[in-house]
């Protein structure tokens, strides 16, 4: 029997890791110690005879009830989505429902970049913290690897005589590093004598916007992961055919590197819930949501009536729409409930009467009370309502509250999410942990049996609507969710208009589509707040992720390899030599 213990528990037991896993409906011979407070979940555990199969086709999750976290427009310092995703499995545990949660891990770039960690905060958080914020079990080192595995040998067969006739200029798979670098942006590879191979114009993404992490989170599988890898492009040949990590022979030893992260992480919340987190793919250029595996895992652990809950990154017109057009066509499930997290500073942020800037200090202005300014930026709350129920999801609106809200503030949030027809509570998870979120459970679990009631979209079968067909074409398709954005149309570049003529000739217009833009607005331009109008998305470029399987249209500045701070978290990080803890991670 395994013991976690850990420095910074702080209220919460040590937690024997067996126990853990069968709070979550896991077995100890699935239970993989990583450890004394971490173990991974062999994939044995989703066999035909560990699932209630007679129930898999009720939504695809069981008899678990299936809930997604989402939010309204952010703004720069986040509103605490992960936080109250916390809150909510231990405010229903306090219920005395089963509850299951599935996140992202963190990443390190934006841990010791200005955001931090992303585990949570206060009495809402996952432990150990230090693990889920760093390395954890090593999954992002070996995304890492397995990806610069395949751009060291495009490189090595450019050396060794290029058989198979790459076009160098077309070469489009990065090196990634699991840090912010602005330097490693545009780089040139192969500088030397000959021997030191051919010098070519390269670049660094950051690991959560590789392929293979969109690939790890959607692979169902290991032989889906073998063939995701195997499709993936780098390019093509100077007759115009597409080359692929098959071609290349780097696909099985991609894979070999790969095996053991497919396995999920078994953390568990401040108050003893069980977590599985795993993978990490950006929310801004990619789905932004934990693995498919994770969430069948849950399901499949899941006791008739318990939850599983999840989260999508940033609002409902990123996260959720990629979680109901790729992840649920993926593996089947269809949420019940989708919690919208909303704050008052989001509110007074979309008023358009206050400039925020990461790494600063909020307005002065927007610490006074002012009840109008929530009434000004409401309008953005009403569209993700509306977002949601386009999707044939129910919504609960959860008022995350900060220290510095105003009571006649949060009290006017509440009366709009009301007034438009939605459940809503108001919840402290940060201060209050699970009992901080009682109300947004008892929300959650009575919208819950209202659908299964026949009350509402939400059904014991439930079924979403997606944003797009899969027979429309990609313009189609983009256009579509730009309208769900708002956009009067799309405007693309003549290069990208090129490129998705060519995705369509070579049979890849079947593909989702993922439009990567700013999450801070509605649209492609970070300073438009509210609900802009009158707007076009502007597409500059396309990219082909034939492994991960879609298409993404880049909006606007994107960076797939973010920058530091003048002053980033890591100035403050450091170890306790006396006690071996460290100290300052966020």
């Amino acid at each position: 029997m395994t013991q976690a213990t850990s420095a910074d528990d702080g209220f919460c037991t040590p937690v024997d890791l067996d126990a853990l896993a069968a709070s979550a409906g896991v077995a100890a011979e699935h239970v993989i110690p990583y450890g004394r407070d971490v173990a991974k979940i062999d994939l044995s555990v989703l066999a035909p005879d560990e699932r209630e199969t007679d129930d898999a086709g009720a939504g695809g999750h069981g008899g678990a009830r299936y809930v997604v976290v989402t939010a309204i427009t952010p703004t720069p310092f986040g509103e605490g989505k992960t936080t109250t995703a916390i809150g909510l499995a231990q405010g229903l545990a306090l219920l005395g429902e089963q509850a299951i949660l599935t996140l992202r891990q963190s990443a390190m770039g934006p841990t010791f970049g200005i955001k931090g960690g992303a585990g949570g905060s206060g009495r809402a958080r996952i432990l150990p913290a230090e693990r889920m914020n760093l390395h954890l079990t090593g999954d992002f080192h070996a995304i890492t690897a397995a990806h610069n595995l395949l751009s060291a040998m495009i490189d090595n067969h450019l050396h060794h005589g290029n058989e198979l006739d790459i076009d160098e200029r077309t070469i489009t798979w990065p090196r990634v590093l699991d840090v912010n670098d602005r330097a490693l942006r545009h780089v040139v590879t192969g500088l030397g004598t000959r021997i030191d191979g051919v010098t070519r114009q390269a670049s660094f993404d950051i690991t959560p916007a590789s392929e293979l992490m969109v690939i790890m989170s959607l692979a169902t599988d290991l032989a889906d992961l073998r063939g995701r890898l195997g499709r993936i492009v780098i390019g093509r040949n100077r007759s115009g055919e597409w080359i692929s990590a098959e071609d290349l022979k780097a696909a099985g030893a991609m894979c070999a590197v790969l095996r053991d992260t497919l396995a999920p992480n078994l953390l568990r919340t401040g108050e003893g819930t069980p977590v599985l987190v795993h993978t990490g793919p950006f929310g801004n250029i990619a789905t932004g949501c934990s693995s498919v595996i994770a969430d069948r895992v849950a399901a499949a652990g899941a006791r008739r009536g318990g939850y599983v809950l999840t989260e999508a990154g940033f609002g409902s017109d990123m996260g959720l729409e990629r979680f109901v057009d790729l992840k649920c066509t993926v593996s089947g499930m269809q949420p019940h409930v989708a919690v919208v997290v909303v704050t008052v500073r989001a509110l007074k942020a979309h008023s358009g009467r206050y400039r925020l800037v990461s790494g600063k200090d909020l307005p002065e202005g927007m610490l006074e009370e002012n009840v109008e300014d929530v009434r000004a930026g409401a309008a953005n709350l009403l569209k993700h309502l509306e977002i949601v129920r386009g999707f044939g999801i129910t919504p609960v609106v959860a008022v995350n509250v900060f220290p510095t809200d105003h009571g006649g503030e949060i009290e006017e949030v509440t009366r709009i999410a009301r007034e438009a027809g939605a459940r809503v509570a108001v919840c402290h998870p940060v201060t209050g942990g699970g009992e901080g979120c009682r109300d947004l459970a008892s929300a959650v679990v009575e919208a819950c049996r209202a659908g299964e009631d026949g009350e509402g979209p939400a059904s014991a079968r439930p079924v979403t609507r997606p944003a797009y067909e899969p027979q429309d074409d990609l313009r189609t398709k983009i256009a579509k969710v730009a309208a769900l954005y708002g956009a009067d149309g799309v405007d693309y570049t003549p290069a990208a208009g090129r490129l998705l003529d060519t995705y369509e000739r070579d049979g890849f217009g079947s593909l989702p589509v993922i439009v990567a833009k700013t999450p801070l607005s509605l649209s492609a331009e970070p300073g438009l707040k509210g609900v802009p109008t009158g707007w076009r998305l502007p597409v500059r470029e396309v990219r082909l992720a034939a492994g991960a399987g879609y298409v993404y249209a880049i909006c606007g500045n994107l960076s797939t390899m973010p920058g530091l701070p003048s002053h980033p978290a890591a100035e403050r990080i450091d170890v306790d030599v006396a006690t071996g803890q460290i100290i300052n991670l966020r």
